[in-house]
């Protein structure tokens, strides 16, 4: 069974800080590079299908790390710190990013309001920090299967 779950979180984790990783290294900046109505237009697009995967992923993986945490294998503390860093990229989703998206998304398409703030700058700062934050976890999973 530990062996099973280490797999499971190894690949779990290693595919959310993919996809974040891949998000910072080549979406954003073309998201960036927009005029604000095709930001806008091409947020819709791309953000589409990440809900509810990617958090259905991420906390899954963080429930498989709590339980290898819980067993008996010398890769618990590894395990206990991918959940904490799995956990923190939630709340920085949940928290952060989505509110930014929920507003990106309730604008009309190419239409920018009058005295709009552009929201760029600020998701980039907290999708850095959780793209950070599942690296890291991929990593302690690794180390915590390796060792376990």
């Amino acid at each position: 069974m530990v062996e099973v779950l280490s797999v499971a979180v190894v690949v779990g984790s290693g595919v959310v800080a993919g996809v974040l990783f891949a998000v910072a290294l080549s979406v954003f900046p073309a998201l960036q590079a927009m005029p604000a109505d095709r930001y806008v237009y091409t947020h819709k697009l791309v953000g589409r299908h990440w809900d509810p995967t990617m958090p259905v992923l991420v906390l899954s993986t963080t429930a498989a790390d709590v339980v290898l945490a819980a067993a008996p294998a010398a890769g618990r503390p590894w395990f206990a710190a991918a959940a904490v860093l799995l956990a923190a990229v939630s709340v920085v989703s949940h928290f952060c990013n989505v509110p930014i998206n929920r507003r990106v998304k309730s604008l009309p398409d190419w239409t920018i309001p009058a005295g709009w703030r552009d929201p760029r700058p600020l998701w980039r700062r907290w999708h850095l920090l959780r793209t950070a934050l599942a690296v890291l976890a991929a990593l302690a999973n690794a180390v915590g299967a390796i060792t376990g």
